[in-house]
C-alpha cells in the first residue's frame, strides 16, 4: 500500500510540475500542426516530420507568445 501511495504523489507531483505541463501544451500544438499540414497534403505526415516543421516554423513564436501571456 505504501508504493502505491507513493506513486500516485509521484504521478501528481509530475503532472502538476511546470516542466510537464509545458511538454504537454507543446504536444497539442505538435498535434495540431500534424492534423492541419495532413489536411493540406491529404495524407498522414507523421510525427516526426510535424514535429521537426513545426519547431523550425513556430516554436520560438509559441514560446514567446507563452511568456508574454504568463507574466
Amino acid at each position: 500500500m505504501a508504493s502505491t501511495t507513493r506513486e500516485t504523489s509521484g504521478s501528481d507531483l509530475l503532472k502538476n510540475s511546470t516542466l510537464y505541463r509545458e511538454f504537454q501544451a507543446e504536444r497539442e500544438e505538435i498535434l495540431k500542426h500534424k492534423w492541419i499540414e495532413s489536411e493540406k497534403a491529404g495524407h498522414d505526415i507523421g510525427f516526426e516530420y510535424a514535429l521537426t516543421d513545426w519547431i523550425v516554423r513556430h516554436r520560438s513564436k509559441w514560446r514567446k507568445k507563452r511568456t508574454i501571456q504568463q507574466a
